[in-house]
């Protein structure tokens, strides 16, 4: 169920990132490298799925406190290659690449890594179209209706208001606080953000929920009524998913 996620280099963990980089400027740079290698890589794999939308939209990485990885803008996402990121401060400032950083990415995306910590080193904001139409419904929600569903039951959170571009602090500011401690954010009429502590777990989320939202479009273009899971069920299964989430994305 996950082979594509096999294409995914391996991730070294937190602590042992903490560890290295603490220990040797040259462990350091390898685990930036092996950073930039994997970001990489989830651009590429969702142009393959579909995901992409020409230029728009953005991954970012947190490679070390308000340090950050994102592709320039202006590049498909198929041309991404790991010698393409740019490392940016917590100002916008480029530090390593060359090109420019989209800012409105760059307000969401800082604002979801430093609220959510270690839980958000990855930031994955797309407008994936089956998930996206689930956003310009009047309930932008998912419903609890596939097994797919069930691996968000009690993570998705929503934002049910749109202001526009974000330009400012003021909007990323409220897109935090709607999202909580959730791990998918669904953004009424404008896309989703999923987070992950790793590469292959915030493709992985991205993944099975386009999976999940198609399912959901597909059934709801016949016109006849949903057959919602019980939240018991729900819960349980849930549960039990979230206990083998390391086995799907690595």
């Amino acid at each position: 169920r996950s082979v594509m996620l096999r294409r995914l280099p391996h991730v070294i963990s937190s602590q042992s990132r903490r560890l290295s980089t603490a220990s040797a400027p040259a462990a350091a740079a390898s685990l930036l490298r092996q950073d930039r290698v994997d970001l990489a890589a989830a651009y590429r794999l969702c142009h393959s799925f579909g995901f992409a939308e020409g230029v728009c939209n953005h991954l970012t990485m947190e490679v070390a406190p308000d340090r950050y990885l994102l592709v320039p803008h202006g590049l498909l996402w198929s041309e991404v290659g790991a010698d393409d990121l740019l490392l940016l401060d917590a100002d916008g400032n480029i530090l390593e690449g060359r090109g420019e950083a989209e800012i409105s990415a760059f307000y969401i995306h800082r604002a979801v890594h430093q609220a959510q910590g270690e839980a958000a080193r990855c930031v994955f904001h797309t407008h994936m179209p089956h998930a996206t139409a689930l956003t310009v419904l009047t309930d932008n929600q998912l419903p609890m209706v596939h097994q797919n569903c069930l691996k968000f039951f009690g993570e998705v959170a929503s934002y049910d208001r749109y202001h526009g571009l974000v330009h400012d602090g003021d909007e990323a500011s409220r897109i935090v606080n709607a999202f909580g401690s959730a791990r998918c954010l669904m953004m009424a009429n404008h896309g989703v953000i999923v987070t992950g502590e790793t590469a292959a777990e915030a493709f992985d989320s991205l993944y099975y929920l386009e999976q999940a939202a198609k399912l959901v479009t597909i059934a709801m273009s016949t016109g006849r009524p949903l057959r919602p899971i019980d939240p018991a069920v729900c819960a349980a299964t849930a549960e039990a998913m979230r206990d083998e989430r390391p086995l799907y994305a690595r």
